[in-house]
């Protein structure tokens, strides 16, 4: 068979990811050009649970399950359990965010897997790692911002920690997953044998504390929450500043950005205050930098301040909203962004990969498929079953209850 233009052609993948890491990583994969094989429980993992929830619960797995073949094998099964076996020993990679033990305690973990098909990465998202103290504490997104730091870090100085608004640290987390994938496969194909990788959460999210780190190695104090100011207390301006119909953010790094915007705001009589004269004097005097640029903006539309800071090259960006993201011309204009009518949740704006594999042909937006559908496919094509072996695996309760797909 003529190999596709796309860099994982030829790669088939166990994907037993759930929620937001793990379905993430095998996306990207997929979208790579991946046969990404969706196994979920019988009643399905959690996020497309939430459809009974509403509608718009279950977009998320809509957003990162699309180009995938799903179908369901209870693992508590005996047969299910040897069904997954089966198609380990015909795939490149096998991905699971289960808590760790899970796999080990069913039988299926990685010494098994890797005996069976010595050529297998096994991919292992965790929140906390496969070993020290921790590793059997259960992780969230939103647990996992609290343990690593972030969570400390965010908000205001006079208020409590805050979670970010998205679930950074799930896709930050499947982010490396994806790549310590790519990696195993690119060793493999020198060694003939796969890994073991393990990613875990908390440890992907320590090298984001580099701002703030700087304040506690500067003054031996814990860095404090500042808000939309630099984390580090190191830039001036940095923050996100109030116009009259939204909110603006404003960098100023260089003494270039600081001139641009000092001819934006027509304030160049500042040119030669000594309070601003430098990056250094600006952080000391930050407040007095801020209250400036705060006046300044507070006269203007959100729309009209941009247009004078692009104007004078300054970095910026307008406080934008999720749904004026979501119809941005931009994104559609590169086809990151492509509006689809899907057959469960009506229509939905779909994402690309943010991997641009330049020559590589590009798969657009696809619905992700209902729960099992692709079930006996995977059966008959992979593991080249009979469909009279599949009726008896769907009788023996592999693929859930009787009955289930």
């Amino acid at each position: 068979m003529q190999r596709r233009n796309r860099p994982l052609d030829g790669i088939v993948v166990i994907d037993l990811g759930q929620v937001y890491q793990g379905p993430y990583a095998t996306f990207l994969m997929a979208k790579a050009g991946a046969t990404v094989i969706k196994i979920e429980p019988p009643g399905g993992e959690p996020v497309r649970q939430r459809e009974a929830v509403s509608k718009g619960s279950g977009v998320p797995f809509a957003l990162l399950n699309g180009h995938k073949k799903c179908m369901t094998l209870d693992l508590k099964t005996a047969q299910g359990r040897t069904i997954l076996k089966a198609l380990a020993a015909r795939a490149d990679v096998l991905l699971e965010n289960y808590a760790p033990g899970v796999m080990e305690r069913l039988g299926v973990g990685w010494s098994v897997l890797h005996a069976l098909n010595p050529r297998l990465v096994y991919a292992s998202g965790s929140g906390y790692g496969l070993s020290g103290p921790d590793c059997d504490r259960l992780a969230m997104d939103v647990t996992v911002q609290a343990s690593s730091g972030m969570m400390s870090v965010t908000g205001f100085p006079d208020g409590p920690p805050v979670k970010a608004g998205p679930a950074v640290v799930d896709f930050l987390s499947g982010i490396h997953l994806y790549a310590g994938v790519v990696t195993a496969l690119y060793e493999r194909h020198f060694t003939g044998e796969g890994r073991l990788v393990e990613v875990a959460m908390q440890e992907t999210v320590y090298p984001t504390l580099a701002s703030n780190l700087t304040f506690f190695y500067d003054h031996g104090e814990v860095p404090p929450r500042t808000g939309n100011q630099h984390g580090g207390r190191s830039a001036a301006p940095y923050n996100v500043y109030a116009a009259r119909d939204g909110y603006v953010a404003i960098i100023g790094v260089k003494d270039s950005h600081w001139n641009g915007l000092l001819a934006a705001m027509g304030r160049t009589d500042l040119a030669d205050d000594r309070r601003f004269s430098s990056k250094v004097e600006r952080v000391r005097h930050i407040d007095e930098t801020d209250e400036i640029v705060s006046a300044w903006m507070r006269d203007l539309t959100r729309d009209e301040a941009c247009a004078l800071l692009d104007r004078h090259n300054v970095p910026h960006a307008p406080v934008r909203d999720a749904v004026e993201v979501t119809n941005d011309p931009h994104l559609h204009a590169r086809k990151f962004l492509e509006w689809i009518d899907h057959p469960q949740y009506g229509r939905v704006a779909i994402a690309d990969s943010p991997l641009r594999l330049h020559g590589a042909d590009r798969l657009p937006a696809a619905a992700s498929a209902p729960l099992g559908a692709d079930t006996e496919e995977v059966m008959t094509t992979v593991l080249g079953a009979s469909p009279d072996e599949v009726r008896q695996w769907r009788e023996a309760g592999a693929f859930g209850p009787p009955g289930a797909r």
